[in-house]
């Protein structure tokens, strides 16, 4: 939720305490444009440093290796560059790393301050494995990556790196020779320090590059700049690094979220490079590569033999630019190549430019789509495994009004048998804006609510922003004044912003001491009125400043010695980490926490979810869902959704039914809509359609086995639940750029219908050996082929992939929770060799106790005309009351007898069912225990 254009409503409120300058400002832009005031965001040619280095012209790189400062060791190699225009030296390492990674750091040899590095993003140190050198010359050094005649060489004039497989270049460093590096200086027309004057003499290097500098005439923006009436001073002067890469055999490049585009990205020649800068972004256009909410500097490339990937590690503003050899070409320029043997291989070239900081990249070898996934989990970890609860469905709005309000929007549900888990509160349910509160009049008996709730296996969530009033008589404000946790301005006093309580502090969560004392404030005793079913949402924590430039805080503000500009795309990043770390606490350790964040950066998946925002109640803005929450489970944050129904603005019913449809096969569930539209609970739009949403929803309750087991596999592994098709089918091209259906897991793939009056949609069903069912029908397709399915209002085209096995919980109840012990229905599909295979995984649902081996994970298989359950787990202990109540098997003939034999060996026959124009076989009532052995054997 947000937006500085959140509301006129609240005007009256909002402004009693401001300035006349602020309310007159604030009129301007909430005059009611429902668009993105482009306005307020720079352009490359807006952003000082971005501007310098696009002007960098290909092909003329300044910096050659200095071979003879070359220094190998068993886990890593050290080389000094030299730029020859200013003398100024690098020092390069490389490191090879555990499971095909290969590290690149580039920073100034001596620098006249230290560069940031980014901390805690990294879950360890990443272990390296040897080097060797293989040989060596005046033109450069090979070096041994060890795997499968891996190797790197490293070129001295110009500096260049290519990582080679065999024959094959699979990536190159420098090789369009713009590798820039702004090195740090003392500014002209102050008088520096005599310290570093006397360093200044001490190094004729540095003398050398004083007499170059002349010549570098200071460009504009190098040490102030300014945007709208906002003055960025700049004190440490011009430090932006950049780097190309080239991949060559690449058309298709994905990631680096996030942006509303497309999950291809596409190349930016002739337009801006994709921005990588946390912002709050009110009313975001689509398909265009402004910064959004949060920041992932991860890219994937993807062709038919390989994928690999780049993780840029750097917290500042990042651009990143594509070109390639081949866009452009149309079919019939792609055959006249072939035709005329034009040998031009194709080739993505991509060049990331960041404001500050040090290049540090982690190239991702692969050679497949899962160790690609894999290699960026060593690195920055799994997505967290949610509480089962969490994966249901979410309730929300900006806001309900009182405890009443959640009371009759709670028994509605009840009342139109649509289940629910989580209520969420907005903004408004505090006392003035100030979090950890309640509204002592709305809100006079929270705990008495969140009992209602919990009585009926019901969670909640409130907001806590990371903005805080300031205003003395306010405890949270107070002390974190005292401690001195808030972020400093330029001059050293605390940075104040307006935002949504007026003008507000921003605690330094960059600090490790400031986040134990923001997880404290969660505690029971803390947070007055919280139980433990009250979970949180962190909005707002790009962090967004109303008055800010660009919406957000100014890059010379202070965490303790570093700017705002180095650490910005980590701001959220933190906020989240505490905030989790204080649900975490609060149960002793016990208890898996939700926290949903709206901005991330890499390595944020390990605290929660994320949503993409305030999106718009258009049908673009679903279909953009699709690309947008791909893009992030490529880069491993698997546990992303869109509000259902669109943030701003009222959506036509259809929308809303469609919208629904489609969210119920996304990871985070949750419907959501501004204070300034018309209510929209699923029975206030016709008997109808709450019918159509109904079903949508209680569609994801019996899902939940299966949603809930995809988690647990991500958690352990990094790969995407929701997940596009090339990764499961990675040598078929026709998958490459499909962003309008996906799968979840490997066996189900979903094609939303997203088109408005839509009477039919074209799915893409891949693998040319498979078949795949319609899941409401049983009506079996070929893979490899596009299949037109007619579609009403009622349809949600969802197919389970042959050779698959599904466990679903049929009984849907009031929330998840109330299910708990239910029984499953077992659907069995089976592939062309009629064979089939699943898991089944179970656990308390809400606690760590997995961890200790608290669980059920079984394997279940059909072959032979045999369907089995073994235990994958055999030291984990964990028992269910839950037992197998159905079990059908999809593309299988009729057997004459069904038998059962139990763990004990006990053999009884079991009841069937057969039909024969579906190929569908249904046993009935089998009444085994889910966590035990069993076989079913068809005579």
């Amino acid at each position: 939720m947000g937006g500085v254009n959140r509301s006129i409503i609240k005007m009256a409120t909002f402004t009693e305490r401001m300035a006349p300058v602020l309310v007159l400002w604030l009129a301007v832009c909430l005059s009611g444009t429902w668009a993105v005031d482009r306005g307020n965001f720079k352009t490359c040619d807006q952003s000082a440093f971005c501007k310098r280095q696009r002007a960098l012209k290909p092909g003329e790189s300044p910096y050659r290796a200095l071979l003879e400062t070359m220094e190998l060791t068993n886990t890593r190699l050290t080389l000094q560059l030299i730029n020859d225009n200013n003398k100024v030296r690098l020092l390069l390492e490389l490191y090879r790393l555990q499971g095909n990674i290969t590290r690149v750091k580039i920073n100034e040899l001596k620098p006249l301050k230290p560069r940031y590095e980014v901390p805690d993003v990294l879950i360890r140190e990443p272990p390296t494995e040897p080097l060797s050198l293989l040989s060596q010359d005046e033109n450069g050094v090979v070096l041994s990556l060890g795997a499968e005649s891996q190797r790197v060489i490293v070129s001295a004039r110009p500096f260049r790196l290519d990582i080679m497989e065999g024959r094959d270049v699979l990536m190159s460093l420098n090789s369009r020779g713009l590798l820039a590096f702004e090195h740090l200086r003392m500014r002209k027309d102050t008088q520096a320090d005599p310290e570093s004057e006397k360093k200044e003499e001490a190094d004729p290097a540095d003398q050398a590059e004083g007499a170059k500098e002349e010549e570098e005439k200071d460009k504009d923006g190098m040490w102030e700049e300014t945007f709208k009436s906002h003055t960025d001073s700049k004190p440490n002067g011009p430090s932006a690094i950049s780097l190309d890469f080239s991949l060559p055999g690449v058309e298709h490049v994905y990631g680096i979220p996030e942006h509303a585009d497309t999950l291809r990205l596409k190349t930016t020649d002739s337009g801006d490079p994709y921005r990588l800068y946390n912002l709050d972004v009110f009313q975001y256009e689509l398909y265009n590569p402004m910064a959004l909410y949060g920041a992932v500097p991860v890219m994937l490339a993807h062709n038919s033999q390989r994928t690999t990937g780049i993780f840029w590690l750097n917290a500042a503003e990042t651009w990143v630019d594509i070109s390639s050899n081949t866009a452009g070409k149309t079919v019939f320029g792609k055959m006249l190549d072939y035709v005329q043997g034009s040998s031009e291989t194709p080739q993505t070239d991509v060049r990331w430019i960041s404001e500050s900081g040090i290049i540090d990249v982690f190239l991702m070898l692969g050679p497949t789509p899962k160790d690609v996934f894999s290699q960026y989990a060593s690195l920055t970890g799994t997505q967290a495994f949610p509480p089962l609860a969490a994966l249901a469905y979410h309730q929300c709005r900006w806001n309900y009004n009182d405890q009443e309000d959640v009371q009759s929007v709670d028994a509605g549900f009840d009342e139109h048998d649509i289940p629910y888990d989580f209520i969420w509160l907005d903004i408004e349910h505090t006392d003035g804006k100030r979090y950890f509160t309640w509204d002592p009049h709305k809100f006079a008996t929270p705990k008495e609510m969140l009992q209602g709730l919990l009585d009926k296996k019901r969670k909640m969530v409130a907001i806590v922003d990371p903005h805080i009033k300031v205003d003395s008589n306010y405890k949270i404000h107070n002390e974190i004044r005292s401690r001195g946790f808030y972020i400093k301005n330029k001059d050293g006093g605390d940075y104040e912003g307006w935002c949504w309580p007026g003008s507000a502090g921003y605690p330094d969560f960059t600090r490790e001491d400031m986040r134990a004392w923001w997880a404290n404030m969660f505690a029971y005793d803390q947070y007055e009125g919280s139980m433990e079913n009250l979970y949180t949402w962190n909005d707002m924590n790009e962090p967004s400043v109303f008055n800010g430039p660009e919406v957000t805080m100014h890059k010379d503000a202070m965490h303790g010695a570093w700017e705002h500009r180095d650490v910005h795309n980590i701001y959220g990043f933190y906020v989240q980490m505490a905030t989790a770390q204080g649900l975490i606490q609060r149960s002793g350790g016990v208890e898996r926490p939700f926290v949903l964040t709206r901005a991330f950066f890499a390595g944020s998946q390990r605290y929660g979810a994320v949503w993409t925002g305030d999106n718009a109640a258009e049908w673009d803005h679903l279909k953009i869902s699709i690309p947008m929450c791909l893009s992030l489970g490529l880069v491993g944050i698997a546990f992303c959704g869109a509000d259902v129904g669109g943030f701003f603005k009222s959506p036509s019913t259809e929308l809303l039914v469609r919208w629904y449809q489609t969210g119920a096969y996304q990871p985070f569930f949750r419907a959501h809509a501004h204070l300034d539209t018309p209510r929209r609970e699923p029975w206030l739009v016709g008997p109808e359609n709450t019918v159509l949403i109904r079903e949508a929803v209680r569609q994801r309750y019996t899902l939940l086995p299966y949603w809930y087991q995809q988690f647990y596999h991500t958690h352990l592994t990094g790969e995407p639940v929701m997940r596009p098709l090339w990764v499961e089918y990675p040598q078929d091209p026709a998958t490459f750029a499909l962003d309008d259906e996906f799968l979840i897991g490997r066996d189900l793939l979903v094609h939303p219908v997203t088109e408005e009056g839509a009477r039919g949609v074209t799915a893409y069903l891949p693998g040319k050996d498979e078949i795949w069912f319609d899941v409401h029908t049983f009506q079996k397709h070929n893979g490899a082929q596009n299949l037109y399915i007619p579609v009403t209002m009622s349809s949600i085209p969802v197919f389970q992939r042959g050779g698959s096995i599904i466990p679903r919980k049929l009984r849907v109840r009031r929330s998840s929770t109330c299910m708990e012990q239910d029984p499953y229905t077992l659907f069995v599909a089976l592939n062309p060799q009629r064979t089939a295979e699943g898991e089944l995984y179970i656990d308390d649902g809400h606690t760590f106790n997995f961890e200790k081996k608290e669980f059920i994970h079984r394997r279940l298989s059909f072959a032979n005309n045999i369907l089995s359950s073994v235990n994958l787990a055999p030291d984990a202990q964990f028992s269910t009351n839950s037992w197998i109540e159905r079990i059908l098997i999809l593309g299988t003939s009729k057997p004459s007898k069904v038998t059962l034999k139990a763990a004990d060996g006990q053999e009884s026959q079991l009841e069937f069912d057969f039909d024969a124009s579906m190929s569908v076989l249904t046993l009935r009532k089998p009444g085994m225990n889910a966590g035990v052995d069993w076989t079913v054997t068809l005579m």
